[in-house]
């Protein structure tokens, strides 16, 4: 994993260490998008692997998809 995309997930890690307990446990897609970010980090990197966890998030609201949403292979 590139020193960014470390970066990164420190911070997505620190996310479900303060927020994630007190926002719940009620994801539309599986996995979480906290776990799609962390695997999306580190199987694609900082760049390609921030713009999925970007887009995965931007896709959870009330009006979004649900179901499972799995990182694509890197090709």
């Amino acid at each position: 994993m590139s020193p960014a995309a470390h970066a990164l997930s420190l911070l997505v890690k620190a996310y479900r260490a303060t927020f994630s307990p007190f926002v719940g446990h009620n994801c539309r897609f599986h996995p979480s998008c906290s776990a799609y970010a962390l695997t999306a980090l580190s199987r694609h990197g900082a760049m390609k692997g921030g713009w999925l966890a970007l887009r995965r998030i931007l896709r959870c609201h009330p009006w979004g998809g649900s179901g499972v949403d799995e990182v694509p292979p890197k090709t």
